[in-house]
């Protein structure tokens, strides 16, 4: 009867799902958050600890933080793992420097206890620069293709404009529907 319910509650949109928002300083991560709540760009600075809101995407709920991505701030990205259905990657597509060490912070992320059950989006953030790296490019350089263990896509964007975005919204709602 719990799941029955559970169930019904998830399709009529009564679930909060826990997304969490991590990636390199400077990626994009609380534009695009602001971006998903306000669907405008806004001022920001670099995040301290968290932000978190509520998304609601046609009656499901998305209780998103936003992690700070500064060096001494990834170290404390574990404490926000537990109950994470979504984890979405910022990237900047600009920054071929430091796609390396995003990857590393990736794969050590998702070997984490607490996320082997939760979803992967990657946002390739900074489309509109002239000269960032595509998705496909991101996703050969984070080695997309040898994850098994946790459905993931990867989505084109522009945290300025929101292009993209909806699109990745519709990926969020998929993954908590399917499940």
């Amino acid at each position: 009867m719990g799941f029955i319910l559970t169930k019904m509650l998830s399709v009529f949109g009564d679930t909060e799902h826990k997304v969490i928002i991590v990636g390199l300083d400077n990626a994009g991560k609380t534009t695009i958050l602001y971006q998903f709540l306000t669907k405008e760009a806004v001022h920001t600075s670099p995040t301290i600890g968290s932000n978190v809101e509520e998304i609601t995407v046609r009656k499901t709920h998305f209780l998103v933080w936003d992690i700070g991505g500064q060096d001494n701030l990834r170290a404390s990205w574990y404490s926000y793992y537990g109950n994470t259905e979504i984890v979405i990657l910022v990237v900047d597509s600009t920054d071929r420097e430091r796609l390396t060490l995003t990857k590393e912070e990736l794969h050590q992320m998702l070997a984490h206890e607490e996320l082997q059950n939760a979803a992967l989006l990657i946002l390739a953030n900074k489309q509109d620069v002239k000269g960032s790296m595509t998705a496909a490019e991101i996703s050969q350089c984070l080695t997309l293709d040898s994850i098994s263990s946790h459905p993931w896509h990867v989505q084109a964007c522009c945290a300025l404009t929101g292009e993209g975005l909806p699109a990745s919204l519709d990926w969020m709602k998929s993954r908590v529907v399917a499940n």
